[in-house]
């Protein structure tokens, strides 16, 4: 049986290379149904105790949560604001971790992240290793993918550096592995 897995970018740009990174990367996954979001579908109002009185729980935060209940995995790279996670990944996270504080469901997940620069958003990916476990995220792998504009060809879709595309083949490989 096919797992089903989410992936995402933590990015509301509509040129994302975490984007253009992850769906790639879950491209590499064999024998599963994955699932690309998009989180300018999930737009929602800033977050504070004051609309969440107001609005409830929206249904958009109650959607996307419903997308992580439903799936076997979950594939996220992350894109780095300085040094942190964007806002639009931030705010969706605030909203949905008030319905479900256990966000990532103890699900087993595959970290990424990459920029133009030579870290790779380097910063964030480790921002997000050292968080995801306290709200259920069972991490198998994780991989910063350094000056995106060298290292992936946006014509063939693809990681044009081989150490670094047989690397990210391994940390796909591991969301399943016992």
């Amino acid at each position: 049986m096919k797992k089903r897995v989410i992936a995402f970018a933590a990015s509301n740009s509509r040129r994302s290379i975490n984007k253009k990174l992850v769906t790639y990367a879950s491209g590499l996954l064999r024998n599963a149904e994955v699932e690309i979001l998009d989180l300018n579908d999930y737009e929602l109002p800033l977050f504070s105790v004051d609309r969440e009185d107001e609005l409830g729980q929206p249904r958009l935060a109650q959607d996307f949560l419903q997308k992580l209940d439903e799936c076997d995995g979950i594939m996220v790279s992350f894109a780095e604001h300085n040094g942190a996670y964007s806002a639009a990944y931030k705010n969706l996270y605030d909203w949905i971790s008030r319905i479900q504080p256990r966000v990532y469901q103890d699900k087993p997940m595959v970290l990424l992240s990459t920029s133009p620069g030579g870290r790779g958003g380097q910063s964030v990916l480790e921002l997000a290793l050292s968080q995801i476990p306290r709200f259920g995220g069972e991490i198998r792998a994780s991989l910063s993918l350094p000056s995106f504009g060298e290292n992936f060809d946006l014509a063939a879709a693809g990681v044009s550096n081989p150490e670094i595309a047989a690397q990210l083949e391994a940390a796909v490989n591991r969301l399943f592995a016992e």
